[in-house]
């Protein structure tokens, strides 16, 4: 499978990267400086673009692609409508390149909070976690607003708290909702689980959460 990845330099998207070529697909890693891009591998092309907001710009590296891959999201509170607005230009240039598959990162706040969770995450964790990163949750919800309007066939990966560990392929995942008793999960595991979505047809058209 051919697939582009957007975000290729952040921390989940460096592991899509990494995961797809070791799985044997071939790769275009679109970034904005190269330099961050430590992987080098013979199934690998860089896309370097000065942003993702422009359709004009992006739809050239979607050429034959077979599905994309977005890692884009704002790295912290006071960043901006990143997410949103990324989006918005990728979802442009997959309609021009004519690529449907499409699978982004979103955060499991942005989801309603999950049958059988406990009273303290329900009541106190998640509203105050949803409260304190505000801003940081309503780009994402914008995000997925988008995705939805667009005639793309794509899937949003929940994942909650994102810890740096090693990759097990062991995780829970529920389709159209958030994983109960669920409060982290590598960045790894988080892109493991994006790459899973691609030839999943019941994660087509959905939201789904991932948790350990």
């Amino acid at each position: 499978m051919k697939l582009t990845v957007f975000g290729a330099t952040g921390g989940i998207g460096g592991h899509v990267v990494r995961q797809a070529l070791d799985a044997g697909h071939t790769v275009t890693a679109v970034v904005r400086d190269p330099a961050r891009l430590t992987v080098r591998h013979p199934a690998l092309e860089v896309a370097i673009v000065p942003g993702l907001t422009d359709p004009d710009v992006l739809s050239p590296v979607l050429a034959a692609s077979d599905a994309a891959i977005s890692g884009v999201g704002p790295r912290g509170r006071h960043d901006g409508p990143v997410a949103s607005s990324a989006t918005r230009g990728i979802l442009r240039a997959l309609e021009v390149s004519g690529s449907r598959r499409f699978v982004a990162v979103s955060a499991a706040p942005v989801g309603p909070a999950p049958e059988g969770d406990s009273f303290v995450n329900r009541r106190i964790v998640l509203p105050f976690v949803g409260a304190l990163f505000r801003d940081l949750y309503a780009d994402l919800a914008e995000m997925e607003d988008e995705i939805r309007r667009s005639a793309t066939d794509w899937t949003v990966v929940r994942p909650p708290k994102l810890v740096n560990k090693p990759l097990t392929g062991t995780y829970r995942t529920v389709v159209g909702g958030n994983v109960p008793h669920g409060y982290t999960i590598s960045r790894a595991d988080a892109a493991h689980a994006m790459l899973a979505a691609l030839n999943d047809p019941a994660t087509l058209r959905k939201a789904v959460g991932v948790a350990y």
